[in-house]
């Protein structure tokens, strides 16, 4: 018999997840950097319609990044 040193393919869709969780956070948490500087931009200038979506894209994609955050140490702790 010939043992398996290297799981391929598990060891393929670890680095995947990875890399789509890594990239993932990132953008949305970058989204919500962007909101929330659209929102001090945009409630300066007097444009409150503008400035409310702003607002509700920061708090939507801080929800999400927080979201991942726990999904992320729920994975890693029922394991």
């Amino acid at each position: 018999m010939l043992a398996t040193i290297v799981e391929v393919q598990d060891l393929w869709r670890t680095v995947v997840s990875a890399l789509v969780a890594g990239v993932g956070v990132t953008v949305v948490f970058s989204l919500a950097i962007y909101g929330a500087t659209r929102f001090a931009d945009t409630r300066r200038d007097e444009r409150p319609l503008a400035s409310g979506a702003a607002a509700a894209l920061t708090v939507l994609a801080l929800a999400a990044t927080l979201a991942s955050v726990v999904l992320g140490i729920v994975a890693m702790t029922s394991k």
